[in-house]
């Protein structure tokens, strides 16, 4: 049974979902991103203008004490925006904070120094055990001169959760996720609707394959549209047109042929049963004439036979041509047709050998198997060497009835290899330097034929001590009489 889990309309879908997820990924990306972007530099940008500005506006009286200190730092934290802050101070080895802990474990070296080294300030985000701060360091200054400042070496660090944006990062990736399956699931409509009009055009045209493949050659597609589908259906159908025409002239010449064939043969065959009449009464009284006149007599009669058989075969293989040629089967016991085949035929003495079992039976056409066997074993005589060996046997297969089995071998050289594909060819000469024989030339295409019509095969080869074989192979509809 044919699969089609990875058929045309399925990789078509597929291409159309991939192109669609790769879309929506792309642009949930792009917007996840730049929306993440915005929500951070909001907060990140507000955040740290305001504590710059709450820094600049807080008096500071040097040297620092820590009297105090602690209650700034709380009123630092809670103007903070956009929400409050834990505020931390240092100053040389003094350190002070709005919260419990007067130092901070997600502030990092790298920001101090950063802070050491640009009086503006600088800041850096961090996330600690899965939570995410905005650090933000301060440095106090005071005006040296009009367009200098100089570091009073007390630093101001802001910490801030960003847990909120975080929420909203979280927030902004589910609405992506559950936005971009709804999409890849409504692009399965045009998808299908795009994959059917695709395919359309492809299944008319493997249906109109399949319908000339059976024989209809008249199959045609119709043509819509004038895209590269459309130029492929009239491409179809004008090769299509053409094969009909092509094979309707072939077949016409094909009866033709039969025809001539099949007439002059039933033409011939009154002259030269005529012939054969009179070149019988000329063998009879050749003894009595010249030595020349004896030979050309023999000669006429020799060839007036040759003659008869050709057009018997000739109008044989146009009955077969035809599909005029029919079955009469009956039981038979194989074993005795084979018999009288060889004694009809004088073919009993030692030149063929038989091993022919009694009791095997089968149903076939007398009059035709008689033809196959008599073809085979003439053949053998004329063109291999005695003793020419017939056998008969019945073989069980595993698979459908058993068969009959007969075969065929002579004693000569052997049929050469490069003749064994065309030996059941009609008029076909194994020896192209015997340009005269006794056969018609279609001996065992008639033979072939025969056997096709009963339904079986038949095949030619070598014997490994030499000799050359014909197995015919039928199958047996009745059973074995002798088990």
């Amino acid at each position: 049974m044919r699969s089609w889990a990875f058929g045309l309309r399925v990789r078509l879908v597929l291409s159309f979902l991939l192109v669609a997820a790769v879309s929506a990924g792309t642009t949930a990306a792009l917007t996840y991103r730049e929306a993440r972007s915005a929500l951070l530099q909001t907060a990140q940008d507000t955040a740290v203008s305001s504590f710059r500005d709450q820094v600049q506006q807080t008096g500071w009286g040097l040297p620092v004490q820590r009297e105090g200190l602690e209650e700034v730092l709380r009123d630092l934290a809670r103007k903070g925006k956009p929400r409050t802050w834990v505020v931390f101070a240092e100053y040389g080895s003094l350190r002070a904070s709005s919260g419990e802990s007067p130092v901070s474990t997600v502030i990092t070296p790298e920001l101090r120094r950063a802070a050491r080294a640009n009086p503006n300030g600088s800041f850096e985000r961090v996330v600690k055990d899965g939570v995410p701060y905005l650090t933000i360091a301060m440095p106090t200054v005071f005006k040296a001169s009009p367009d200098s400042v100089l570091p009073t070496g007390l630093v101001l660090y802001a910490v801030m959760r960003m847990t909120d944006e975080q929420v909203n990062v979280e927030a902004l990736v589910t609405a992506a996720r559950d936005g971009a399956l709804p999409g890849l699931a409504v692009s399965l409509i045009p998808g299908l609707i795009a994959s059917r009009s695709v395919l359309r055009p492809v299944r008319n045209l493997r249906r109109a394959a399949q319908s000339m493949g059976s024989g209809r050659l008249d199959t045609r597609i119709p043509v819509r549209g004038s895209d590269e589908l459309a130029d492929l259906a009239h491409t179809f159908n004008e090769s299509a047109g053409q094969l009909e025409r092509s094979v309707q002239e072939l077949r016409e010449a094909e009866a033709r042929a039969r025809r001539f064939a099949a007439d002059v043969s039933h033409e011939l065959r009154t002259p030269l049963a005529g012939m054969l009449a009179v070149t019988e009464v000329l063998d009879e009284d050749a003894d009595g004439l010249d030595a020349d006149t004896a030979r050309a007599v023999r000669l006429v009669s020799t060839e007036t036979g040759k003659l008869a058989v050709l057009v018997e075969d000739l109008m044989e293989i146009s009955r077969f041509d035809a599909r005029a040629a029919e079955l009469n089967a009956d039981e038979v016991d194989v074993a005795e047709a084979l018999r009288k085949t060889l004694q009809s035929r004088q073919w009993t003495d030692g030149r063929v050998r038989t091993e022919l079992p009694d009791g095997i039976r089968a149903r076939l056409d007398p009059r035709r198997f008689d033809v196959v066997v008599a073809n085979l074993v003439g053949n053998a005589l004329r063109h291999g060497s005695a003793p020419v060996t017939v056998r008969l046997r019945s073989e069980a297969r595993p698979e459908g009835p058993p068969v009959l089995i007969t075969e065929v071998a002579d004693s000569g050289p052997g049929i050469r290899p490069e003749a064994l594909p065309h030996i059941f060819d009609r008029f076909y000469k194994a020896d192209a330097a015997r340009t005269r024989s006794a056969g018609s030339g279609l001996g065992l295409a008639i033979t072939r034929e025969n056997v096709r019509l009963h339904g079986g095969t038949i095949r030619a080869g070598n014997l490994p001590g030499g000799g050359a074989v014909f197995t015919v192979e039928i199958p047996l509809h009745a059973e074995e009489a002798g088990g």
